[in-house]
């Protein structure tokens, strides 16, 4: 035992993880309940790894894997992983993890983690996509930074890459002379599960039960350490117990920390981390100005943002509070939340002369995420301004206009900055006389790197058993790789209809029209039927008011202060034609790829806040949805009913009707509504 306790002690670095005294008895009580004997060894291995002792008798507990989507690895993979020393020198570095009372094994991807039964740390089985996701960007991206260290990796089920020359001139031998150096070159390979001396640092901020973590050791080769940091004590012995549970004790090192003051603190050269991945409950904002910092030159940065209300036009002022941007609620908003993170990232970074390189922005389900390298440069910083925009957003017609914050000329060898002119429009929009309404500043360049994002899909492709959520993953990859690249934000065939009140027209029949014109056009993986083009407004009205004489609207029921009378009142300047052409339906889409996933079960989505004290969600929380869903629509016609209902005020205190108040005083029932 005391072994035991000495090999936990180094899987936790913290500077304020300890026992209060409250706590202790706490756990010594129920230990006596347990009927287990608190010997002075076990009083040693609590204070130091805070691990209750194990019953005597362990009963067996269930394991459940619940993700719906997760088509189910093999067995030998759900195992906790093991390095390749000998059996003996496994027994002693390893040591086999009781599970406590209560206690689940949740299972994803090749890791097996121990999971409390009550809310205390986090975990959303939705995110599995997520991590799926992160592991095979985390990958490549280790691959193409370990190449140039003369170092290969290794990836189990993955096939050798073959590289075709397109020169004739190039002969067998000369092949064999460019193999042969290239092995030279990398002689050293990194696989997964095993310490790297040349690998990469990788630090997950917000860790809780160290899934992603722990995913990442297993998963993920050429790596040198990962850092699981959570400012939750009982989520950093978490970490620890799931740690040494899989096996990854020699690379996974869990820390009790506050993330931004642990990152704050290696800000130097030599101490930044190649990989920061930030998945807070919410928010990431306060996290962002530490990361840009301690992430090291050309290091990956990882985050994502359930905020999505906020950042989705809800509440703009907020948005702008955390974000120095406006959100707008428009259709095209979750693909401006992307350009809201990618514009702060790219101006705090600013504020310490470095800049983001975007490699990957996807939104997806509740949320975004965005993975961005950031380097370090005092002249490409003088970019940022011209790479930021204003968003005019009609209010009437939806139209909008970019307007860039700077302004670049060349001037031979040299750039020229200056402030941009503007505005791009006028006081009323142009088609249909309604104002505008300003959102921003974004970013307006790519918000993806379409060879990187290629070098993902190829390795997901070629290896689909390794995540369970590769077609989904293979599905939006590809749609982002035929995503226009220099085309901010995107209209919807639904809202130009619904603006002129007339049937939506086919989205093939729609898609050939602009490319007629003249024009490019793409899909959005952000939403089903987007439409990315680079028309101006003008030719998207011209395109509907060809298709609303071919499906007329009854104009007498239009009024003349709306915009479709005044969009359909004007003659269009372009005849479109909507013969369907053949590149107008995108390769994803003729594949059938899993691009818009439905959910695969009910309340799909966000989770609750974990709590301290495990308060977690309520099993009546069902009921209690039911209850308040439709209630506008099931109105009260009979004041008796009210008494159905109990009295807010008489639970204050404050309710001064006494009987006859029409709500219920009764006591019960209201400490079932608090309950609730």
């Amino acid at each position: 035992m005391l072994v035991r306790t000495a090999r936990l002690v180094p899987l936790i670095t913290s500077s304020h993880l300890y026992f209060s005294h409250t706590s202790f008895v706490r756990q010594i009580f129920q230990w006596k309940l347990r009927g287990t004997a608190c010997t002075a060894a076990a009083f040693s291995r609590t204070l130091k790894t805070m691990e209750p002792v194990k019953d005597s008798q362990e009963t067996a507990v269930p394991v459940t894997d619940p993700s719906p989507t997760t088509t189910g690895p093999l067995a030998e993979d759900l195992s906790p992983a093991t390095s390749d020393t000998p059996s003996d020198e496994k027994t002693m570095t390893t040591p086999p993890v009781g599970l406590l009372p209560g206690e689940t094994v949740v299972k994803e991807g090749k890791a097996a983690i121990l999971f409390p039964s009550a809310n205390e740390v986090f975990y959303n089985p939705v995110q599995e996509f997520n991590r799926d996701l992160t592991c095979a960007v985390i990958t490549e991206f280790a691959r193409d930074l370990m190449a140039q260290r003369g170092v290969k990796v290794v990836v189990p089920g993955e096939k050798d890459r073959v590289v075709v020359s397109l020169s004739e001139e190039t002969n067998e031998a000369d092949a064999q002379v460019e193999e042969k150096n290239g092995a030279e070159e990398q002689s050293i390979t990194a696989t997964v599960g095993e310490k790297c001396d040349r690998g990469i640092h990788v630090l997950e901020g917000l860790a809780a039960s160290g899934l992603r973590s722990v995913r990442f050791a297993l998963e993920v080769p050429g790596l040198k350490s990962v850092t699981a940091n959570d400012f939750s004590t009982k989520a950093a012995a978490l970490i620890a117990r799931n740690a040494q549970y899989n096996g990854v004790s020699n690379l996974l090192q869990a820390s009790c920390r506050d993330a931004s003051m642990l990152m704050y603190e290696m800000r130097g050269k030599k101490d930044r981390y190649d990989v920061i991945d930030l998945d807070p409950y919410g928010s990431p904002s306060c996290f962002l100005d530490a990361a840009v910092q301690a992430v090291s030159e050309g290091g990956l940065l990882c985050v994502t943002c359930t905020d999505m209300a906020v950042m989705a036009g809800n509440s703009g002022e907020t948005c702008y509070s955390k974000y120095g941007s406006i959100s707008i609620k428009a259709k095209y908003c979750h693909e401006m939340a992307l350009r809201i993170i990618l514009h702060s990232l790219d101006q705090r970074a600013g504020v310490y002369q470095r800049y983001i390189q975007p490699l990957l922005s996807v939104s997806v389900d509740f949320y975004i995420r965005v993975f961005v390298r950031v380097f370090t440069g005092q002249v490409k910083v003088k970019n940022s301004a011209s790479k930021q925009a204003l968003v005019y957003n009609c209010v009437g017609c939806g139209s909008f206009h970019l307007q860039r914050m700077g302004k670049r000329t060349v001037n031979g060898k040299h750039m020229k900055y200056s402030a941009a002119t503007g505005p791009p429009v006028g006081a009323e929009c142009d088609h249909c006389g309604q104002r505008h309404q300003m959102g921003g500043p974004v970013w307006a360049e790519p918000i993806h790197d379409a060879a990187f994002v290629q070098k993902v899909l190829s390795a997901v492709s070629g290896n689909p058993s390794r995540f369970g959520t590769s077609k989904r993953i293979e599905g939006i990859l590809s749609m982002v790789t035929e995503e226009l690249e220099d085309v901010p934000l995107y209209y919807t065939v639904e809202s130009l209809s619904s603006t002129i009140h007339c049937n939506t027209p086919p989205l093939l029949q729609f898609r050939s029209a602009l490319l007629h014109a003249g024009h490019r056009v793409s899909l959005s993986h952000a939403c089903k039927n987007a439409i990315k083009t680079d028309a101006p407004p003008a030719v998207l009205w011209d395109i509907m008011r060809c298709w609303e004489k071919a499906n007329p609207v009854k104009r007498e029921k239009l009024s003349e202060t709306s915009p479709a009378f005044k969009i359909l009142n004007t003659e269009p300047k372009l005849e479109a034609c909507f013969t369907i052409r053949e590149d107008a339906n995108p390769q994803s889409r003729k594949r059938h790829l899993t691009r818009f996933q439905e959910n695969p079960q009910a309340f799909w989505g966000p989770k609750a806040r974990a709590r301290s004290n495990g308060g977690g969600i309520a099993t009546n929380l069902q009921d209690k949805r039911k209850k308040l869903q439709n209630k506008r629509k099931n109105q009260i016609t009979d004041s008796s009913q009210l008494k159905d209902f109990p009295c807010k005020k008489f639970r204050q205190g404050t309710c001064t009707h006494g009987e006859k108040c029409c709500y219920s005083h009764n006591p019960e029932q209201t400490n079932e509504e608090k309950m609730e």
